[in-house]
């Protein structure tokens, strides 16, 4: 058998009434026949009592009958089953894993801290009992597998302004979905079912965590200044088209130029400038 069985086992409140009347039937008969043959009855109390057991909300129970997988009983209650059954107990139950935080690199090759939140459940008793060995540790395993395949795909961020191509940093919809896919495929050999998994830390490893802050900023203070520039030219643009049209004053080609290069300098200095008064002409 290579798949699941449910099955029902016997209720333990009828074996539970059967050997309460053993009981007393033994007691009974050593009382008043004295009969040395009653205590034979013994290992069928035994017998009786080694068939008991109890499934929980949300667990179930694994029988083997010498190897043979015998099938699972996956509903709550007292039960009671051949004595010679082995029972593995396998929880059903939602659990959480949250990985330990691993140094790997990313797709351009910069050394990141990642780590992984994952909730998972035994969704086939069969595979999670022996088609693995152990499915705890092997969902420990895989998961870290391929959270080191999935930062391995991925730059951590994007420094072009041109680019769109989807990173750990700004695509986490997507890569949590990537992540989510790469474990379920992995996990599903020991029967096991996802759902959910994202990252739950992600961050430039130490060596290089204040380089590439001091990138970041540069990145943010180039693009800070291309958008003053933009603006600068656009506000010049504006002032000298203003002059002209309201024939406020007539421009030559040199104080164009230098108008433009003046009001720049105020515009696109990150400091306050300090005006000059020129007391005799533009050209002086």
């Amino acid at each position: 058998m290579k798949y699941e069985k449910n099955i029902k086992a016997s209720s333990g409140y009828l074996m539970l009434g059967l050997l309460i009347l053993v009981v007393m039937v033994m007691v009974t008969g050593l009382l008043l026949s004295e009969n040395s043959l009653f205590i034979i009855l013994i290992m069928v109390i035994l017998f009786i009592i080694k068939g008991f057991f109890i499934v929980n909300p949300n667990s179930s129970k694994v029988l083997v009958l010498f190897g043979a997988y015998k099938g699972t009983v996956k509903n709550n209650g007292f039960f009671w089953a051949n004595p010679f059954y082995t029972k593995q107990r396998i929880s059903l139950r939602a659990r959480n894993f949250y990985s330990e935080r691993v140094k790997v690199n990313d797709k351009i090759g910069n050394p990141i801290l990642i780590n992984v939140i994952l909730v998972w459940k035994v969704a086939d008793t069969y595979k999670a009992a022996f088609d693995v060995d152990q499915y705890e540790e092997f969902v420990r395993v895989q998961t870290d597998a391929a959270v080191r395949k999935l930062a391995g795909s991925y730059p951590y961020d994007n420094f072009a302004d041109g680019q769109q191509e989807v990173t750990l940093l700004s695509g986490m919809d997507e890569v949590n979905e990537a992540l989510e896919n790469e474990i379920t495929e992995r996990l599903a050999i020991a029967g096991i079912e996802v759902l959910e998994a994202r990252i739950g830390y992600l961050a430039y490893a130490p060596e290089i965590a204040s380089s590439m802050l001091k990138r970041q900023q540069a990145v943010a203070i180039v693009a800070a200044r291309k958008k003053i520039v933009e603006g600068a030219v656009g506000m010049v643009e504006d002032a000298l088209t203003k002059l002209s049209a309201d024939d406020i004053i007539d421009f030559d080609d040199d104080k164009k130029a230098s108008m433009v290069s003046n009001l720049m300098v105020v515009l696109c200095g990150d400091k306050e400038a300090t005006p000059v008064i020129n007391t005799g002409t533009l050209h002086s």
